[in-house]
């Protein structure tokens, strides 16, 4: 990123976690010679297969990866990601800090809307102050605690005026937030309920044209598009088909029904997937983790002693090898993704795989029978796999737990409400360690599902949160998670790395660290090229 010599500080490294969750469609699209198109025949389309249907058109309510991936086509951000992590300009020029609550974006003046209108510095002032002003229930609204005011000063500049100091503030609504047309927005009254679900205005490489739910979201090139080659997306369109499993995913790519598989592969598909003709394997950085959480409000959870035997009653090697087949690492019982190399703490150590040492806590904790529920969603393959594995390994150590696999929304209300002893989840995209701790361990906070109130670890999030050197930022960052794995508010299990397939004579993909960018962004999708 390029930013002025008068900048005083920027947020370190990149942003904030999300969980990105989808419900399985009706029923399975039909074959070729749909509105899809005939992917062996037709190079001018690109066609990708998710298990997701749309559940929000508006770019700031998105729920499911398809809502993400489409949204992302439409609506540009300030700021995307590169393989590595690390945030790079998108619509953005030049940001930063010019004092410790004034930070600004400068914004490409190339840019226009599908309608023909400019995208200017007042869409991203006038959409970060409705943000604020009706606080839409999605990603964004949770970066926004310490934000006071935007101004757009010229139509390419956009000054932000902070409450209190919050190095993570730009980075975050940078990354995260879709800029959205003011001239079609402000119409609508409150941006938080509005729909979107028609005559829609593109500022990305692509609008949404034909929705066919349960079936297929179809997706025409836009033009001019600046940061595509010559001006021009590659794919005159994109097209989304949605299928109800994996499975149905992977049959239609081995027919050529698809091009692409969106969403990750479970890990027992991809050894045979690599060795399939015509089809490529790619591997995508992951940008998330594993956990489960123990929800510290049922007793005996709220003994430290005895988060700590249920830590050590786990045998993650066993997990990664048998659930992952490898295809999993190690974060060191830390909240902070390896992937991001310059957060990692070198001295972190994995819980150990102990049964003796388990009874042993619980012994010095008084408690005995110990039995638990463990929550988990029956849409997740890896974590379905997995639960049996950690009830086993559990009963090594005389704890009890009873399984409880259930649909995707039953979950969510489970998490919501505190319903649960243990929580098994996974976060999609953990980009910030300190945004990622901030939602996770403060109470009511978005992913919080541990319900604890511990004000040694908020002080040291609220230091990091503050804090403008980039190495302080980072050593903070350590010792709050170091003290949240001490304590075992969340018990990280693993990164997964993961795997996406497509056809082989596609080319150009770009690939961005985890499953909501994979090769699914507007950067790839704009350039892809078939060669024959």
């Amino acid at each position: 990123m390029r930013t002025s010599k008068r900048i005083v500080g920027l947020a370190a490294g990149v942003t904030a976690a999300a969980v990105l969750v989808a419900c399985s469609p009706p029923q399975a699209p039909k074959a070729s010679g749909s509105s899809a198109g005939n992917t062996t025949t037709d190079k001018t389309t690109i066609t990708i297969a998710t298990t997701t249907d749309v559940q929000n058109f508006n770019p700031l309510l998105g729920v499911s990866f398809s809502d993400y991936w489409i949204s992302d086509l439409m609506y540009p951000t300030l700021l995307t990601m590169d393989k590595n992590g690390n945030k790079v300009d998108s619509v953005a020029t030049k940001w930063g800090y010019t004092s410790p609550t004034q930070g600004f974006f400068d914004v490409r003046s190339d840019m226009k809307w599908s309608d023909g209108q400019p995208l200017t510095a007042e869409d991203v002032a006038w959409e970060l102050n409705a943000i604020v002003r009706d606080k839409p229930p999605g990603v964004v609204t949770g970066f926004m605690n310490n934000f006071a005011s935007a101004t757009a000063t010229s139509p390419t500049h956009v000054d932000i005026t902070l409450s209190k100091p919050d190095s993570t503030l730009l980075p975050e609504v940078g990354f995260w937030m879709r800029i959205i047309p003011k001239h079609q927005f402000e119409t609508v009254g409150n941006i938080g309920t509005f729909a979107n679900d028609s005559d829609w205005v593109s500022a990305g490489p692509y609008r949404l044209t034909t929705v066919q739910k349960g079936q297929s979201y179809t997706l025409e090139r836009v033009t001019p598009y600046p940061m595509a080659p010559d001006g021009k997306p590659t794919m005159e369109k994109v097209v989304f088909r949605v299928y109800p499993d994996v499975n149905t995913e992977i049959l239609a790519l081995k027919n050529g029904d698809v091009d692409v598989i969106g969403n990750s592969l479970p890990p027992s598909q991809v050894s045979s997937l690599s060795n399939t003709p015509n089809i490529k394997v790619q591997q995508v950085p992951g940008l998330g983790y594993t956990f489960m959480t123990y929800n510290t409000k049922h007793a005996p959870l709220d003994n430290v002693k005895v988060r700590q035997a249920l830590a050590h009653a786990v045998d993650y090697d066993q997990i990664r090898k048998v659930v992952l087949q490898d295809q999993a690492v190690s974060t060191n019982s830390q909240a902070i993704a390896p992937v991001l190399k310059d957060w990692v703490d070198p001295d972190a150590k994995e819980y150990k795989h102990d049964p003796d040492q388990s009874k042993q806590l619980l012994q010095e904790a008084g408690v005995s029978n110990l039995s638990l529920n463990l929550v988990y969603s029956l849409v997740d393959p890896v974590i379905s796999q997995m639960a049996p594995l950690i009830k086993d390994q559990a009963a090594q150590a005389g704890i009890t737990i009873e399984l409880q696999g259930v649909d995707r929304n039953t979950f969510l209300q489970k998490g919501k409400n505190g319903d649960f002893d243990i929580y098994a989840s996974s976060f999609s995209i953990e980009d910030n360690p300190i945004t990622g701790m901030t939602l996770a361990f403060t109470p009511g906070a978005a992913n919080d599902y541990t319900f604890v109130n511990d004000p040694d670890l908020l002080s040291l999030l609220e230091q990091a949160q503050t804090a403008t050197d980039s190495k302080q930022q980072i050593e903070l960052a350590q010792q709050a998670a170091q003290m949240a794995s001490d304590k075992v508010y969340a018990n990280i299990m693993f990164m997964q790395n993961l795997a996406v397939a497509y056809r082989t004579g596609w080319n150009n993909f770009q690939v961005q660290p985890s499953q909501l960018l994979s090769i699914v962004n507007p950067e790839s999708l704009s350039h892809v090229t078939h060669g024959g």
